[in-house]
């Protein structure tokens, strides 16, 4: 079968398991437990991710959120208005705890605040599921008698797993038992979105503002008690961390799920290729779920208006500067909107651009290794200027559309809603359950288990120089050309040729790209060897004994082009006995924005680049000449793996990664798709710099 058919084949398998998800997603609500996951090896000092006080903890807070609480029930008052200071109104849902005489809570409350674009009544929709005790418990008896493993499609059990993870509660910002434990929650829809008022101001200046007096709105009401925290995933843990910076006085802690920084590495154009599977996917969902009108306001006469002429006013927020960033065919025609993505001092690029580094209020990031913002979770955790305890990071095996997959069973975190819980009531009740115990740095180890550290990356791994050579590893025949990883330079010289091509469908880096829809297939998601058909691979000997990579990697490449641009994307893998190549981290890079800005760079011991940063601007671009050679520094997302004996360390090295991404199209059509080149030269050698605990080969 031609690598041609087989990407089709696995493409039609996808889509039909995604209708799939899709139905159960829709229908569950919670899932049965996960079987529990190997424990870590290869570590120095492996510890499994619990509280220090073992399993009994970790039940107590399972059993804290799960069981009986002091309130019986929550009333929802809907569509509450908040005017800002510009006189746009926002629209809240706001979910109070009802005492067993029926009457709601009238003592003051600490409060959850959680502000979403994705409408609250999505959020009422799915509470309306999970409160129908009925078709909670069918779902939850569909999952738990599904058993994908040593399928084709276990990625699909994967997905959803998500369901029993805890992310319904905290992505969704919603959690019932939460609310009868004694919390006001508060979910309103941001400017331009939902049932809200005004125009979509995408992360910027005012939006952010909102947030703020959002939370000052929520302290002074007199269901709260002036304590305040912030529940969400995605945009909405964006937002959290956005609020937190320099925070009010009334907000006290965070709990953001998957959020993502610097969202112009993150997601909008990673190593300068703008994405487009996540990007046109979510701004479809965002541009059709704010259209969606409130039908009982027709019914009762108080249809708001002002909503209606705001839709009219920008039906479509954002599409220009996607559809300018496709269509665009050269620099000297970019528009005033486009140029201003390619500004690192434009209000486009300061509203997508946290501050971590001035967070100042407890902060618990959850993030996922294949995430979209996975370039951003243990950055988060470790420029937050917070001591552990005060911060905690878990990063889990999971995608976009999975945060908390894995959590809940034995050996492993908790569920994000038991967490949230024992945060929440740490720094909002002043109860401690015992979380100073926890963490603060909790990571699933690729190849092994959870393991938990003082820090990331751990503390005993060096970053060490792997050479690409072109003699041949012995360890496929799928690749364009089989070469080898090794600790010393090759002495013989080569250059290899790599071409665009279409076996980059059935990969990680689209599941990554879907959030992970695109991950239900097994032959894709969690084997290269169909991609790899369209790479360069380079591979080591076996290892003999359990090694650990933990942190960030940089591939360096030396490289030629026979246009003015070109387009590299490299990823790290871990190859078994069997052949099976999973990839552990991602990275790409446009060959003209290459310019580093040293500053805001980290280098190793060593002196390479573990971590090099890439302004992404037009002012930086460099100038990229047929024939020359080009030195690139490929940033690697950060990341926390262990290669068991036997297995094998590879680096595939691809000339595009699309549909995930491509280079945005006045750079796209520089490089008018043409092969690409990679030098291996021992003068100037091509290398990998690895930070792992033992040498690797």
């Amino acid at each position: 079968m031609t690598a041609g058919r087989e990407v089709a084949q696995a493409i039609a398998h996808t889509i039909r398991a995604m209708v799939v998800v899709t139905i159960l997603v829709c229908v569950g609500v919670t899932a049965g437990p996960v079987a529990a996951q190997p424990a870590a090896t290869g570590d120095a000092q492996p510890t499994v991710a619990q509280p220090a006080t073992g399993d009994a903890r970790a039940e107590d807070w399972t059993a804290l959120h799960d069981g009986p609480q002091p309130y019986p029930d929550v009333r929802i008052d809907s569509d509450v208005p908040i005017t800002m200071s510009d006189g746009v109104v926002l629209k809240a849902n706001v979910y109070r705890p009802v005492k067993a005489d029926g009457t709601v809570e009238s003592a003051p409350l600490p409060t959850i605040v959680n502000l979403t674009p994705y409408t609250k009544l999505l959020t009422n929709l799915v509470d309306s599921a999970m409160s129908a005790p009925g078709l909670q418990q069918m779902t939850m008896d569909i999952v738990r008698r599904i058993n994908l493993s040593g399928t084709p499609i276990s990625g699909f059990e994967d997905l959803l797993h998500a369901l029993d993870g805890g992310t319904v509660q905290t992505v969704l910002g919603l959690d019932r038992n939460l609310i009868r434990s004694g919390y006001t929650e508060v979910v309103v829809d941001v400017r331009g979105t939902g049932f809200s008022q005004g125009i979509w101001d995408t992360l910027g200046a005012r939006e952010q503002l909102d947030t703020r007096e959002v939370i000052e709105w929520a302290a002074a009401q007199p269901f709260s008690d002036k304590q305040v925290a912030m529940s969400g995933g995605s945009y909405a843990g964006i937002n959290q961390l956005r609020a937190a910076e320099d925070a009010p006085s009334a907000l006290k802690a965070i709990f953001p799920v998957e959020a993502g920084s610097d969202l112009m590495r993150d997601v909008v154009a990673p190593g300068g290729g703008i994405g487009t599977t996540f990007l046109p996917l979510w701004l479809s969902n965002v541009n059709q779920l704010k259209l969606i009108p409130d039908v009982a306001s027709m019914f009762n006469g108080t249809f708001d208006w002002t909503w209606l002429r705001d839709r009219a006013k920008e039906p479509a927020s954002n599409y220009d500067l996607l559809t300018q960033a496709l269509l665009t065919p050269t620099l000297n025609e970019i528009p005033p909107a486009l140029a201003s993505v390619l500004d690192e001092n434009s209000p486009f690029r300061q509203g997508i651009l946290g501050h971590p580094e001035r967070v100042n209020v407890p902060t618990f990031v959850y993030g996922g290794w294949h995430d979209i913002f996975a370039n951003s979770a243990t950055k988060l955790y470790n420029e937050i200027p917070l001591p552990a305890g005060e911060k905690q990071l878990i990063v889990g095996d999971t995608y976009h559309a999975n945060p908390g997959a894995g959590t809940g069973a034995p050996g492993a975190p908790p569920r994000l809603e038991v967490l949230q819980r024992v945060w929440f009531d740490k720094w909002l009740k002043n109860i401690d359950h015992g979380t100073d115990s926890f963490g603060p740095v909790t990571v699933w180890e690729q190849g092994g288990g959870w393991v938990t550290h003082g820090q990331f990356p751990q503390t005993d791994v060096n970053h060490r120089r792997m050479y690409l050579s072109p003699a041949a590893s012995g360890s496929t025949t799928d690749s364009r050309h089989d070469g080898s990883l090794t600790t010393g330079v090759a002495p013989e010289s080569e250059t290899l040729t790599v071409a665009p091509g279409i076996s980059n469908a059935c990969s990680r880096d689209t599941a990554q790209g879907s959030a992970g829809i695109a991950a239900v297939l097994d032959q894709c998601a969690k084997d290269s060897r169909i991609a790899e058909r369209d790479a360069l691979t380079f591979t080591t000997a076996p290892v003999e004994e359990p090694t650990v990579i933990s942190g960030p990697i940089n591939a360096h490449l030396n490289t030629v082009h026979d246009a003015e641009d070109g387009y590299w994307s490299v990823t790290v893998n871990d190859v078994s006995p069997d052949g099976v190549s999973t990839v552990l981290s991602t990275g790409q890079l446009t060959a003209s924005m290459r310019g580093v800005d040293e500053a805001r760079s980290v280098r190793s011991g060593n002196g390479d680049f573990t971590a090099p940063y890439n302004p992404l601007t037009l002012d930086s671009m460099l100038a990229v000449v047929p024939g020359e050679p080009v030195e690139l520094d490929v940033a690697i997302i950060p990341t926390q793996a262990v290669l068991q004996p036997g297995h094998r360390l590879r680096v595939d090295v691809f000339a595009g990664n699309s549909p995930k991404a491509l280079a945005f199209r006045p750079m796209l059509n520089n490089t008018e798709l043409k092969p690409q080149h990679l030098r291996l030269d021992p003068s100037a050698p091509s290398f990998l710099n690895i930070p792992s605990t033992k040498p690797i080969g």
